[in-house]
């Protein structure tokens, strides 16, 4: 026991190490180093390897050369790495996948301790390793919703810059400067990407898959036909920032009034873990057969996947896509 208590403590203590990494931002000459190499890139990737874009191809996937080249073999791992960034967050895949790997085992160890159920331990292995990537998923929807708040913020200033007499670069170093992160960061990643000599079209590109919402999609493809046929470029920017100001009205229209719907979702999907735990504290006998039956882990699982079926089926109809 002291053994299994010493290896825990180790492995609690290594995650919370990998954690701090995680969150430890890289040096500042080096992150913009990266996000115009990343932009050079992606251009590759859409139109063909040059012999030029070969000599910047590679970037590590992880410090450490053996996991890089396990890695970098899969196709995934460029996307997993793209879907960090839409995070914000600024990460290596690697360490994610460390992190998730050593809670897993934590998440194992501690149930096989406590419980005694090999069955109990896999489960608790699996949903601690999901855990980094929930985290992950959360911090990228919130932060593309908040790029999508601010957006047509940035649309009118963007209109304004260009009735002013401003050039299309200038105004996006104007919402840059001047609007709130998530947007400013993008908008800024797009103005250095031009600067650094990338085509206008493949930086506007870029935007659009950093970025991968369809209001941005949209501006983008209006800039681009705008700059191949002509026409009035603020009063295209202004119709689309109406056009994203309705939309949102209705979003939240439609929020309060499918507000009873997910709260009632939300009660249903957790009714069953709040009366486990409470006939937990109130008779723990009744509950413990659960645990002790040779069948009880495999009930345990089977409720806890038609849980996240039914949640999966209420989210999805109580969120209505606008």
């Amino acid at each position: 026991m002291a053994v299994l208590v010493a290896v825990l403590t180790f492995l609690v203590v290594t995650a919370l190490l990998l954690g701090i990494l995680l969150f430890t931002r890289r040096d500042a000459g080096e992150e913009i180093v990266r996000r115009r190499l990343d932009a050079v890139r992606k251009v590759e990737r859409r139109e063909g390897s040059s012999p030029e874009l070969k000599l910047i191809r590679d970037d590590l996937l992880s410090d450490i050369p053996t996991l890089h080249s396990l890695l970098v073999r899969s196709s995934r791992m460029l996307r997993f790495r793209e879907f960090l960034a839409q995070g914000g967050l600024k990460a290596r895949p690697a360490k994610v996948i460390l992190i998730s790997a050593v809670l897993a085992a934590v998440g194992y160890l501690a149930v096989r301790m406590l419980l005694h159920s090999p069955m109990l331990g896999v489960a608790a292995a699996c949903i601690a390793g999901v855990i980094p990537f929930a985290f992950v998923a959360i911090k990228r929807h919130r932060r593309l919703r908040a790029f999508e708040r601010n957006f047509p913020e940035a649309l009118d200033l963007l209109g304004r810059a260009v009735r002013a007499g401003h050039a299309f670069s200038t105004g996006l170093e104007m919402i840059a400067d001047e609007l709130p992160d998530p947007v400013s960061t993008e908008f800024r990643t797009t103005f250095e990407e031009q600067n650094f000599g990338l085509p206008f079209r493949d930086a506007l590109v870029n935007l659009s898959e950093r970025v991968p919402l369809l209001d941005v999609r949209f501006f983008v493809t209006a800039i681009l036909i705008q700059k191949e046929t002509g026409g009035n470029l603020a009063e295209i920017l202004d119709t689309l920032a109406r056009v994203i100001r309705d939309r949102f009205r209705i979003y939240r229209e439609v929020r309060v009034r499918t507000a009873q719907g997910r709260m009632s979702a939300a009660i249903l999907i957790g009714l069953p873990l709040f009366m486990m735990a409470a006939i937990g504290v109130i008779n723990p006998t009744y509950i413990r057969v659960m645990f002790t039956d040779p069948w009880g882990p495999y009930a345990l699982i089977t409720a806890a996947v038609l849980q996240v079926v039914g949640a999966a089926i209420l989210w999805k109809i109580v969120n209505i896509e606008v």
